[in-house]
C-alpha cells in the first residue's frame, strides 16, 4: 500500500539537474535499521537501468534481498534515463511516496518517473498503488513480490490509459496491466510504450479539442442535508457551468455526516474524485460549496487541475455578462473581496517585518504588496460606486418629479424577466436562455391599457446562497427595486422546484429589507404546463399566470397592474396591520394590494 499524500522528509538529498529531476535522495523510514543496511540502501541510487528496460534482475534483485533483511518495503523512483532519484523505504505494509510537485509535468504527458517497490505479501497491485499511478501521472507502477528466498518472484506493473468512449462512460478503468511475469522475463520496450502512450493521449486530447475547445468539468456536491436538496443542488450548478460555458462530464453526489475541514468530501473520496476525472478527460474540478483557503490548497496539491467554487464560478459568469460600466465596478469590486482573504502567507517569513534592531529587512513582502494593493483598489471602487449610487439618486428623484409609477420584476436568474421586459415594451435587450443573462439593470416606458404609463425594471435574477460579496457589490443595482411601487415577482412555473425558488426570492428579498414592498406573484411559461394545473397552481398561490413569449397572455396581468398601482383605496392583506409593520416573512403571493385571481 502507498501513501503518497503523506510528505516524507529527506534522509540524503543531492542537487539538481537542469530539467528539474531531483537527484540522489533516499527517502522514508530508515529508524531502527543498521548502518550497513542504510548504506546498501544508499548504493541503490547509484545503480542504473538501461532506459529500454523497466527494470534489471539484478536491481529487482538487490530491493528484494534488502528488504526481506529488513522486513520493510523498498521502493525506487526511475527517470527515464535511467538513473534512480529516489529510494524510498516504508513498513511492512507500504512505502511511502516523495513530494513530486517539483517533477514538472505538462499536458498530456507523464511524470517522466516510474514507481516500483518490494511487497512482501500480498497478489499484485493494490488499489493504492494505481490511485498512485493516476494521482501522480508516474510511467509506470509496478511491484516485486519477494518470495521465501528473500529474491523476487514476480514483477506485477500497470500504466495509463488514454481517455476512450468505454472510460469517458465510466465502464474502463484508466490503466492497463502487463503480464505478471519475473524480472528476467520482462520484453517490454519501455521508452517505446512511454512515447507510444504519450502520443496517443495528445492525439485523443487533440480530437477533443477540435471538436469543442471548452473546459471539461466534473461537478461535486457534498452535503450534510437530505439527498433531494443535493441533488436541486447538482441540477443548478449544471446550469451554471454551462452558463460559464463548460462541458459537464461527470456529476458527483456525497453525504457525510459533517464536511471534511481539509479537504470537504474526505480523503478518499477525493481520491475517486480524482480518478474519475480523469477518466473523463476533465480540465476543472467545481464544487458547489464555497471552499476555504485552506482546502483549496489541499485539493490543488493532490491535483494539477484547476480548482473552481460556486462563488468564483458565479463571480466568473457575471465578469463575462457585465457590459456597462457600473456593472464591471461591481463585478471588480465582488471579485476583489473574495479575493482578499485568500491571498494567504505561510508563516512568519511572509509577514511584514517590524522596525528596530534585528528586525530591519526588506520591507513588504510581494503578497503584502498584493495585499494592500487589493484593499486599494476596493476603496477605490467602493468609493466609485457611491457616485454611481448619487447619479441613480439623481435619475429616480427625475422620474419622481414626473410622478410616474415604478415597477420593477424579480425574480430567479432564467425565469424569463428580460424577455417579459422586452415582449411588454417591445425592446431588444438581451434575452436568452441561461443564468444571468441579464446583469445591468434596464428601465423602460410602458403604457398600460387605460393610457397610463409606468416605468418598468428588470433586475438581476437572483439564486440560492447568493454570495455575500456579490450582494454587497450590487448594492447601487438592487436600489432601483426598493423605489418600486411594485414588484413583479416572476416564477418559472415549469421549473420542478419552483416552489424553492419562490422561498429563494423572499429570502433575498428580506435580506435587502425589501419586504415591505407591494409583490404580485406572476407564473410564466404556463405553456409548458397542463391548462388544469396552472388553474390550480394560479388559485392556490393568487398568481397571474402568462407566457413571456405569448403577448396574447398578458391582459390580465397589464389589468392587475392597473389596479394595483391606480386603487383609489388599495386594501391590505390585513386591515389592522399593513404590510410595512408586519414582523414575519408573508407567504408567497401575498401583497399590499389585492391579488387577480385565476378564477
Amino acid at each position: 500500500m502507498l501513501k503518497s499524500e503523506l510528505p516524507s522528509r529527506p534522509l540524503l538529498q543531492g542537487g539538481r539537474n537542469t530539467g528539474g529531476m531531483p537527484i540522489s535522495k533516499l527517502e522514508g523510514n530508515i529508524q531502527g535499521l543498521k548502518s550497513g543496511q542504510i548504506k546498501r540502501l544508499e548504493r541503490l541510487l547509484s545503480r542504473r537501468v538501461p532506459p529500454r528496460d523497466i527494470i534489471t534482475p539484478e536491481l529487482a534483485r538487490h530491493m528484494t534481498e534488502l528488504s526481506a533483511e529488513i522486513r520493510r518495503q523498498v521502493g525506487v523512483l526511475i527517470s527515464r534515463q535511467g538513473e534512480v532519484a529516489y529510494v524510498t523505504v516504508g513498513d511492512a505494509g507500504g512505502i511511502v511516496i516523495p513530494d513530486l510537485k517539483r517533477v514538472r509535468v505538462g499536458q498530456g504527458r507523464f511524470r517522466g518517473l516510474r514507481c516500483l517497490h518490494t511487497q512482501l505479501s500480498g497478489d499484485g497491485l493494490t488499489r493504492d498503488d494505481l490511485n498512485d499511478l493516476a494521482l501522480l501521472r508516474l510511467d509506470l507502477m509496478g511491484v516485486i513480490r519477494v518470495n521465501d528466498d528473500g529474491l523476487p518472484e514476480w514483477i506485477h506493473a500497470a500504466h495509463l490509459l488514454p481517455a476512450s468512449e468505454d472510460a469517458l462512460a465510466g465502464s474502463r478503468e484508466p490503466w492497463a496491466y502487463l503480464d505478471k511475469v519475473h524480472p528476467s522475463r520482462l520484453r517490454v520496450d519501455f521508452l517505446d510504450l512511454i512515447e507510444n502512450l504519450e502520443a496517443e493521449f495528445a492525439r485523443t486530447r487533440k480530437l477533443r479539442d477540435a471538436r469543442d475547445t471548452r473546459d471539461r468539468a466534473m461537478l461535486v456536491v457534498v452535503t450534510t442535508g437530505a439527498l433531494a436538496d443535493a441533488e436541486a443542488a447538482l441540477d443548478e450548478l449544471v446550469e451554471l457551468a454551462e452558463s460559464c460555458d463548460l462541458v459537464v462530464v461527470d456529476k458527483l453526489i456525497q453525504r457525510r455526516r459533517e464536511l471534511d475541514p481539509k479537504t470537504l468530501l474526505g480523503k478518499g473520496k477525493l481520491q475517486e474524485v480524482i480518478i474519475r476525472s480523469l477518466q473523463h478527460a476533465a480540465d476543472v474540478l467545481l464544487f458547489d460549496q464555497d471552499l476555504s483557503p485552506a482546502q483549496v490548497r489541499t485539493i490543488e496539491a493532490a491535483t494539477d487541475l484547476k480548482i473552481l467554487d460556486r462563488t468564483q464560478l458565479i463571480l466568473d459568469i457575471f465578469a463575462q455578462r457585465a457590459r456597462s460600466r457600473e456593472g464591471k465596478v461591481q463585478v471588480e469590486l465582488a471579485q476583489l473581496k473574495y479575493l482578499l482573504p485568500r491571498l494567504a502567507g505561510h508563516g512568519a517569513d511572509m509577514s511584514r517585518l517590524a522596525g528596530g534592531i534585528g528586525a530591519r529587512g526588506p520591507g513588504e513582502t510581494k503578497l503584502e504588496v498584493d495585499r494592500r494593493r487589493a484593499r486599494d483598489r476596493i476603496a477605490d471602487l467602493e468609493q466609485l460606486i457611491v457616485g454611481l449610487r448619487s447619479q441613480r439618486r439623481t435619475r429616480r428623484a427625475q422620474r419622481e418629479r414626473r410622478q410616474m409609477p415604478v415597477v420593477s420584476i424579480v425574480g430567479y436568474t432564467n425565469a424569463g424577466k428580460s424577455t417579459l421586459l422586452n415582449a411588454l415594451t417591445s425592446s431588444e435587450v438581451v434575452a436568452e436562455r441561461r443564468m444571468f443573462a441579464t446583469l445591468d439593470p434596464t428601465s423602460r416606458r410602458l403604457r398600460l391599457p387605460h393610457d397610463r404609463d409606468i416605468i418598468i425594471n428588470d433586475t438581476v435574477g437572483f439564486i440560492r446562497n447568493l454570495p455575500p460579496t456579490l450582494l454587497a457589490a450590487f448594492k447601487a443595482t438592487l436600489e432601483e427595486i426598493e423605489t418600486s411601487d411594485l414588484l413583479l415577482h416572476l416564477v418559472d412555473i415549469a421549473t420542478p422546484d419552483y416552489e424553492r425558488r419562490i422561498t429563494v426570492v423572499e429570502d433575498i428579498l428580506a435580506q435587502l429589507e425589501l419586504l415591505h414592498l407591494p409583490r404580485q406573484l406572476v407564473f410564466n411559461k404556463i405553456d409548458l404546463l397542463l391548462p388544469e394545473q396552472v388553474h390550480v397552481l394560479c388559485a392556490r398561490y393568487h398568481a397571474i399566470p402568462i407566457a413571456a413569449q405569448d403577448r396574447t397572455t398578458f391582459a390580465p396581468l397589464l389589468n392587475a397592474i392597473d389596479a394595483l398601482l391606480f386603487a383609489e383605496s388599495p386594501v391590505h392583506p390585513d386591515a389592522n396591520a399593513p404590510v410595512t409593520q408586519r414582523s414575519e416573512r408573508p407567504t408567497p403571493g401575498t401583497h399590499a394590494f389585492p391579488a387577480w385571481s385565476a378564477g
